[in-house]
């Protein structure tokens, strides 16, 4: 009071100060709150939008069992990393000696540990978490492993070293080797946190006089030592077996040094580390640090000389000195144990010796193999596709298309087949808006196809076509929500009665120029988003409010998304590798996607490690669509499901393809129901199913070196091949330096001994080195219909037979002048085109190789540019020569009239009929005649040389008779494109005879 008048008191600083630090502090927490829910809210986004999709799919069972595991093995190992070091840090802190050892390092060391003394179980609960999480994330990501483990299926095969089952590598042992991995680590970070809470308390004192840890923490110490070494032990244990599945120098599996040496240095090493292991545990009554040290010096010890020494002695002194005959039982192993695991036992390597010349009557007898040579490159005629098929500029086509064969007109054709899909990012960007990418621009609408080996004026025969499709492939649902280049998520669906936004097609059926058709959803795909907890939760995941806000998104809307075969087919069956190249088919009126599932492991026993993505590449891996197989090691690998994704509805079935292989069993009883019988495959799903492509790749890849079976010659490497590169592919862009394999070829054939052409899956081998001569043709039935599918048939070529591979072939082509001067006007720099190779094939014929190579030449400027197909070379032994068709190629090369059925340039399809076997037995009779009369002529046989004129007379009399009821095909009045003549210019080879001697 002052002056009689009251003061109040002014407010103490320090009391401001928390008043004006209050709001910070308090907001602090909020936001760390708020980080925390949105945290927990897009997990549970993630994990609950998976719910539904899985039940979109009718696959809910996949995910309860998927996320069960994860969970319980979060909880099981988190619980106990957690337990285990909070026990530890407590028996530390309840054992913590009254007088420090030593002094703290520091004077505000001690500090730390008064404040975790304050705030303890704070602090125990913080550790607990983190172990939790930490050792649950690690070990929720083993459910694959565990599963495998739990479900594991004996092969009934044993390996012949152990006398275990193939199972126990398979499923067994790397189940063991994730526990391992996790005792370890519980054990470790329990010893760290046992050092850190005794040293912060004194227990611990590395600088300490005289004693250095206290009674308790010696205890402890020891025990958790003792158990790290019995680790050690068992982990030595478990080396044994990982011998069958070591990367040694020459192959896989237990060598002679492995076996003699390695093998019992393990054994020895496991019991040096449990007695260790002994005295450390001792250590707990006789607190004497001398006889454990002892033990783990001893256990270094042993493990350098036993483990790295003596193996490395071995090696040098004993096995390098007669190595092929040490190594040869392992080298046994290991080729029935790769050939057994990649599926090889059967493939059969029959000598081939190849003609070079070949006789008319042996093209006679390959002549029905002919019609099925493939002219029509999938890797090439895309963009033939895609402009004269496109219809609008957001319809898109693969850049590589796919093959598989259609029965039409009761002939099975070889057919390059695509789906006419949306790309919304085609559209004008005028167009480009949400509602249009969204819910208008929703799905493709058909399916496109051509006669893999007819052209007509160089572009594709259509056998489906235009919109509305029409051709000979059936009816069927066109339209195509699910698919290779789908949008990433589209809402289709709406309540009875409303109008219709979809775009069906862009025009009325019968009505050009006319409105587009509108469509609405009605298949059973998708995840039904009309509840407002399901549009926030779709809003959330794809950070998108228009899916909250939009008046498109009603009450029967749906969502559309992870729409790929592949991605589909991964998550439906999330224990399968994919091939890389889903393809198309009709199947029973509906569009689908064949995906081909693969089960791999890599712990086979002896069996060859190789790099999946690796043997799968080739110059198609990972262009457009084709996706290239994730980095990792197989040693075993089975085709043991076929799946099939619907392009209409999404809706996905896998079905056991091989029934006898244990993985996929085991699988099915990780999921049952997933998975249907094989016999459950309708027959036109079967007349579409195929050999898949990456599998071969993989096993081509193996028999370049593993077709050898002696163990000598397989040491020797005297006989190793390899896939050679892909000739075609510096042509087409490709960098010369680059080393990449020529793909494999779909194509109909007949391999020696086989009654009639198969649909099958070929390559090629050269000799390992710089030579690129061919040295072995391989081809595996691909037909899932016959009886010989998934055979491998090699034909091997005598090693002084000088059979020119395709490297070899495509520089003839190049420096062939009269191909040089055929392709000259459409190479020359000012013609606005070049020439485009197409895919090299190769193929037995007439008791030779023949070589088969389209050339299509290409617009290099303007607009609506596309292949179109110019030229066919051939290449038979030493010859080479070039058509406008492959009739006419083949006539050149072989010097004789050969039909091909195929149809020549500048026509349209000919009425159907069939080949008129008189006709083409009467010229061949002809021809043989010509040939006969002209080598009497040689040899001065006057009377023989007019005998045979007569016989040629005679038979074209023949010809002449029953070519008269047949029909000519009418010539097409448009010309051909610019750039290439109707007629080709005379090839380097003598054309065949005239059909009448002179003089």
């Amino acid at each position: 009071m002052s002056d009689g008048v009251y003061d109040m008191p002014e407010e103490p600083p320090a009391r401001r100060t928390r008043r004006t630090g209050g709001r910070p502090r308090a907001l602090l927490p909020t936001i760390a709150t708020l980080i925390v829910l949105l945290i927990l809210f897009s997990v549970f986004t993630d994990v609950w939008t998976q719910r539904l999709w899985y039940r979109s799919v009718d696959l809910g069972s996949v995910f309860s069992t998927v996320l069960g595991t994860r969970v319980l093995l979060f909880v099981v190992v988190g619980l106990l990393m957690g337990a285990a070091v909070v026990a530890n840090i407590i028996v530390a802190f309840r054992t913590r000696p009254r007088i420090a050892l030593a002094p703290s390092p520091s004077p505000g060391f001690e500090r730390y540990g008064d404040l975790l003394q304050q705030h303890g179980k704070i602090a125990i609960g913080a550790v607990a978490t983190l172990m939790l999480v930490f050792g649950g994330s690690a070990a929720s990501g083993e459910w694959k492993v565990f599963l495998a483990w739990r479900n594991r299926t004996p092969f009934g095969v044993t390996d012949k070293h152990f006398n275990k089952d193939i199972a126990f590598f398979v499923f067994d042992y790397p189940w063991l080797r994730v526990l391992l991995g996790f005792g370890y680590s519980i054990v470790l970070l329990s010893l760290v946190a046992a050092i850190i809470t005794h040293y912060l308390y004194g227990g611990f004192r590395p600088s300490a006089k005289g004693q250095k840890a206290s009674g308790a923490a010696q205890v402890q110490f020891s025990v958790l030592l003792g158990l790290l070494v019995l680790l050690k032990a068992f982990s030595y244990w478990l080396d044994r077996y990982g011998l069958t599945t070591s990367d040694g120098r020459l192959f896989t599996g237990i060598s002679y040094t492995g076996d003699n040496a390695i093998l019992p240095s393990k054994e020895i090493l496991a019991v040096i580390a449990v007695l260790c292991a002994v005295l450390f545990f001792a250590n707990v009554v006789r607190r004497t640090w001398l006889l454990p040290g002892v033990g783990t010096v001893v256990l270094i010890l042993s493990a350098i000389l036993l483990g790295a020494l003596w193996p490395a002695a071995l090696q040098q002194l004993r096995v390098r000195p007669s190595e092929p005959v040490k190594e040869a039982p392992y080298i046994t192993k290991n080729i029935e144990a790769t050939r057994q695991a990649y599926g090889l036992e059967g493939a059969a390597v029959t000598e081939y010796r190849a003609q070079t010349t070949a006789k008319p009557e042996q093209l006679t007898a390959d002549a029905e193999v002919l019609p099925g040579i493939r002219l029509i490159d999938p890797t090439v005629i895309g963009p033939t596709f895609e402009q004269l098929q496109q219809v609008r500029g957001f319809y898109s086509f693969p850049t590589d298309l796919d093959v598989d064969r259609y029965k039409i007109k009761g002939k099975v054709n070889d057919t390059v087949i695509a789906v006419r899909e949306v790309q919304v990012d085609r559209l004008p960007a005028g167009q480009r808006n949400w509602n249009n990418d969204h819910t208008v621009y929703t799905h493709g609408y058909g399916v496109v196809a051509a006669n893999g080996n007819q052209s007509a004026g160089g572009i594709p025969v259509w056998t489906e076509k235009d919109l509305p499709p029409t051709g000979e492939l059936g009816d069927y649902e066109p339209r195509i929500y699910f698919g290779e280049q789908s949008p990433d998520y589209s809402i289709v669906g709406a309540p009875e009665g409303a109008p219709p936004v979809e775009l069906d097609t862009p025009e009325a059926e019968g009505k050009a120029g006319g409105d587009p058709t509108l469509n609405t959803y009605e298949g059973k795909g998708g995840v039904p988003i009309g509840s407002f907890g399901n549009r926030l939760l779709y809003a959330t995941k794809f950070r998108d409010a228009n899916i909250l806000l939009s008046s498109r998104v009603n009450s029967e809307s749906k969502i559309l998304y992870d729409r790929t075969p592949r991605e589909r087919v991964e998550k439906a069956a999330p224990w399968l590798t994919p091939d890389g190249d889903p393809y198309p088919a009709i199947v029973d009126g509906q569009v689908v996607w064949i995906v081909d599932g693969y089960t791999t492991s890599e712990n086979y026993p002896y069996s060859e490690k190789v790099d999946l993505d690796v043997s799968t590449r080739d110059t198609t891996t990972g262009r457009g669509t084709i996706a290239q197989q994730p980095s990792e090691k197989i040693n075993y690998i089975r085709n043991s499901v076929k799946a099939v994704v619907n392009a209409y509805d999404g809706s996905v079935e896998l079905y056991a393809w091989d029934e006898n292989d244990p993985v996929l069993k085991t699988w099915m009883k990780a999921f049952p129901g997933t998975v249907k019988p094989r016999s459950d495959i309708s027959p036109d799903l079967m007349s579409h199913l195929r050999y898949p492509e990456d599998m071969f790749k993989v096993q081509r890849d193996l028999l370049a070196k593993y077709h050898v079976q002696d163990a000598g010659t397989w040491y020797q490497n005297s006989d190793l091949w390899r896939v050679p590169d892909d000739p075609t592919a510096v042509s087409s862009g490709g960098d010369a330096a680059t080393h990449v394999s020529q793909p494999p070829f779909y194509l109909s054939l007949r391999m020696p001994g086989q009654s009639e052409p198969k649909f099958s899956l070929t390559s090629v081998y050269v000799p390992n080195g710089e030579r690129e001569n061919l040295t072995a043709f391989v081809a595996v039935d691909a037909e899932a219909t016959s009886p010989d599918y998934g055979k491998f048939r090699v034909l091997r070529l005598p090693g002084n037979l000088q059979i020119p591979g395709p490297g070899q072939v495509y520089n003839k082509f190049q420096t062939d002048e009269g191909i040089r001067q055929a392709l000259l006007p459409i190479n020359q720099p000012n013609s606005g085109a070049r020439a485009q190779y197409g895919n090299l094939l190769t193929l037995p014929l007439g008791g030779g190789l023949l070589y088969v190579q389209p050339v299509y030449s290409v617009r290099t400027s303007g607009p609506g540019s596309y292949p179109v197909l110019r030229y066919v070379l051939v290449a038979f032994g030493e010859r080479v020569a070039f058509g406008g068709t492959l009739q006419d190629a083949l006539t050149k090369v072989f010097n004789t009239n050969v039909d091909t059925g195929e149809l020549p340039p500048g026509t349209e399809k000919p009425p159907a009929q069939q080949p008129n076997q008189t006709v083409k037995q009467a010229i061949a009779d002809a021809q043989a005649a010509w040939t006969r009369a002209q080598a009497s002529l040689k040899n001065g046989d006057l009377a023989g040389y007019e005998t045979n004129l007569k016989q040629m007379k005679a038979a074209l009399d023949r010809a002449a008779t029953a070519a008269a009821g047949t029909t000519t095909p009418t010539p097409n009045p448009t010309a051909p494109p610019s750039g290439s003549p109707s007629t080709p210019p005379a090839s380097t080879t003598p054309t065949s005879p005239p059909s009448s001697p002179t003089g």
